[in-house]
């Protein structure tokens, strides 16, 4: 049978075979659309206002009807970014344009934006229309999702490195002193640089010191400077670390190793930020913002007197934990394709990626040097690594002997879902045990909330063997 394509029409008759559709027909087919939809005038008062757009706004139809769309719609919908005015001037309707709208509440909503032009008879423009559509749970979905943290050089899926990313731009936009803890290899030096690169400095030097590789004799000269003749061998003056840093930051990287003469001389330096060059006769004033490091309990030390109580609240003004890689194990996959985009540029090869059994391997791992011996493993993986892909074979020895599943035991690779949660529960299973099933350490060493964490244990039938 041949289709009609014709275009049809159902004539409206006030009388007539047809009975007559009622006053309120326009409110009526509106209210059954999903989506948000309001009209306006050439005056911009809005004409209708449909259910959808209620809720959507949190205000009435009828607080909403002959006021100013601008009154009821905030946010980029009313600022520069006019979708309907656009389309009044120019005639043409927008579709599907992704946008942020201010409800009554205060809240900000992404919105999808579409629109239409009125015209009567005579093809005189005589108002619009304006449909929304609520994008939040499709967000809130697609950061579920794909959720990666990034903050300059510093990546994760983790969402406590994410709360740590949403309060490195406030740390920036102070000058207080920061201490960052943390296990060794897990990015302390990148966590400075990039309270550094967000703050006001960033334009000025990021200087580092390694304390723990220094005498107290070469680290006083070594941060301070010295003048010539200030001992044997001062043949001309050299600065120090902190007038190379003036109006940047210095980083004094394992603070917890400097012995306890040397934290006198430090605690003065940042309590005035004054300090005497070797044989100088006179102090110096500085401009440097400090932050220190440590792979150490410092708090512990305090109370076993081999770090001083005043110098440990001088440098603890904000503090920052780093959690260790074996609790960030969804960050594994994300910093492996980050390592092996960097090598393939630095050793000039072409490795696409690795293959499911070393993904595996890596993830079950324990990682006590954390992310740098991840990083080094994967750089190991390289120089071994003659085809397209990373094989367990190309790991270092001590990762395949140390693997958690053997491959018998793994999951199919068709479920990486499930694979990752059987990986993350074998480590909960470790954690616990290493912490005496204490589950409030055991949070606190994963860096996650104690109910987040009785959740997992519950939701993975983890044992807790009468533990708290």
């Amino acid at each position: 049978m041949k289709k009609n394509t014709e275009k049809q029409t159902v004539p409206v008759h006030t009388n007539g075979s047809h009975e007559a559709l009622p006053h309120n027909a326009k409110e009526i087919i509106l209210d059954t659309i999903a989506c948000g939809v309001f009209t306006v005038d050439t005056d911009w008062k809005i004409t209708s206002f449909n259910s959808a757009a209620e809720k959507l706004t949190g205000f009435s139809r009828q607080e909403a009807i002959g006021r100013s769309c601008r009154e009821i719609l905030r946010g980029d919908l009313c600022r520069g970014n006019c979708v309907l005015r656009e389309t009044l001037e120019t005639g043409r309707a927008v579709v599907d344009r992704r946008l942020e709208m201010v409800d009554r509440s205060g809240r900000i909503r992404p919105v999808s934006i579409s629109t239409a032009v009125f015209r009567d008879h005579d093809g005189k423009v005589i108002g619009g229309l304006e449909s929304f559509r609520d994008l939040t749970e499709i967000e809130e979905l697609r950061k579920e999702i794909h959720r990666t943290y990034q903050l300059h050089d510093i990546i994760s899926r983790s969402p406590a490195m994410g709360r740590i990313f949403d309060i490195i731009p406030k740390i920036a936009g102070t000058s207080s002193t920061v201490l960052i803890e943390g296990e060794s290899g897990t990015g302390k030096e990148l966590a400075a640089r990039a309270i550094h690169n967000s703050s006001n400095r960033s334009s000025r030097p990021f200087i580092p010191v390694n304390c723990a590789a220094l005498p107290d004799s070469l680290l006083e000269s070594e941060l301070f400077g010295y003048e010539k003749g200030a001992f044997t061998d001062a043949r001309a003056r050299k600065k120090g670390k902190i007038a190379l840093a003036e109006g940047g930051t210095l980083f004094l990287d394992e603070i917890g190793d400097i012995s306890p003469a040397f934290q006198a001389k430090l605690l003065r330096f940042l309590q005035d930020h004054k300090y005497e060059p070797l044989g100088a006769q006179e102090s110096l004033q500085s401009d440097v913002r400090v932050i220190a490091a440590t792979n150490k309990d410092l708090k512990e030390m305090v109370v076993l007197g081999s770090f001083r109580e005043d110098l440990y609240y001088r440098i603890n003004v904000v503090r920052i934990y780093l959690p260790p890689l074996r609790s960030r194990v969804e960050d594994i996959p994300l910093l492996i394709d980050h390592f092996i985009t960097r090598f393939n540029a630095v050793h000039g090869k072409q490795i696409k990626g690795i293959s499911g059994d070393a993904l595996k391997i890596c993830m079950s791992h324990s990682y006590p040097g954390n992310i740098r011996e991840l990083e080094n493993a994967v750089e190991y993986a390289f120089v071994i690594c003659d085809e397209d892909q990373i094989e367990p074979r190309h790991l270092p020895e001590h990762f395949i002997h140390n693997t958690v599943f053997q491959s018998e035991n793994t999951v199919s690779q068709d479920d990486p879902s499930l694979e990752m949660e059987r990986v993350e529960a074998t480590l909960i299973s470790r954690l616990l045990a290493e912490n005496n099933y204490d589950c409030r350490k055991t949070a606190e060493s994963m860096g996650i909330h104690r109910t987040t964490l009785y959740r997992k244990i519950k939701r993975m039938g983890i044992p807790l063997k009468g533990g708290k």
